[in-house]
């Protein structure tokens, strides 16, 4: 059953150390984000599930707590595992489950950065063209799992809300984003699961099936939501909520 959930925004660029010289721009995100794990800690989970997009054919790829995760790839040595803990010299040696995707390594990052240890941890990466109904009845698979489940879900909004984004300016992403956020803040599973698929896509709307998932794993809870922050400081959207 799922007793909370947190949505968060997955850009490398959360990560200060990636960040750089631009990493005061997502403090803002940052401090949000830390929020809203502490909603996730405080509903006494016996399991935080993490999902985020992953590319792939398997409509859900699992990584079990510990995998390991690395920002390497965007010039910093720095890397993560799936479970809170800081990640210490040789953890690629006891890789489990594969590496995994930014979006899930970025999760990590922010699981070290709490210290999270509420409870167990473990992930998936979600297909990014999986569609709305497989991603409501996978949330629902995911929310019975165990008795009191917690949900990380990571993925960012469109990216089109500026010239200077990296889907340049798109008229529809503002009113994309803006709704997504109002389902957010509602807890309406109704909008979310009939976010247009096709247009997510256009407007590289990353989280879309996750948000998807997320509906499907509160079908039936009585949850209440709070939106903690939504900005675009790179033209693109940064949502972050949480529901409990």
């Amino acid at each position: 059953m799922l007793v909370a959930a947190a949505v968060c925004p997955c850009p490398p660029l959360l990560v200060p150390a990636v960040a750089a010289g631009a990493a005061p721009e997502l403090d803002a995100a940052r401090e949000a984000c830390a929020d809203a794990l502490g909603v996730l800690a405080a509903s006494r989970p016996d399991r935080l599930i993490v999902v985020g997009p992953a590319p792939g054919p398997e409509e859900l790829v699992p990584y079990p707590q510990g995998a390991y995760g690395t920002f390497r790839g965007y010039g910093v040595a720095l890397d993560v595992t799936l479970d809170g803990a800081a990640a210490g010299p040789g953890v690629r040696d006891g890789l489990a489950g594969g590496e995994l995707p930014a979006s899930l390594a970025v999760a990590a990052w922010l699981l070290t950065e709490a210290a999270w240890t509420a409870a167990p941890v473990e992930g998936f990466g979600v297909r990014e063209s999986l569609g709305a109904e497989r991603c409501a009845a996978r949330g629902g698979e995911l929310a019975a799992s165990h008795e009191r489940v917690a949900l990380l879900v990571m993925g960012d909004a469109s990216a089109c809300r500026s010239l200077k984004a990296p889907g340049s300016l798109d008229r529809r992403a503002a009113p994309f984003d803006a709704g997504v956020a109002r389902a957010l803040a509602e807890v309406d599973l109704a909008a979310l699961r009939g976010l247009d698929e096709t247009l997510a896509t256009e407007l590289k709307a990353a989280g879309r099936p996750c948000w998807q998932v997320l509906a499907g794993a509160a079908e039936g809870a009585v949850l209440s939501g709070t939106l903690l922050h939504d900005d675009a400081p790179y033209g693109v959207g940064y949502p972050v909520a949480v529901w409990s």
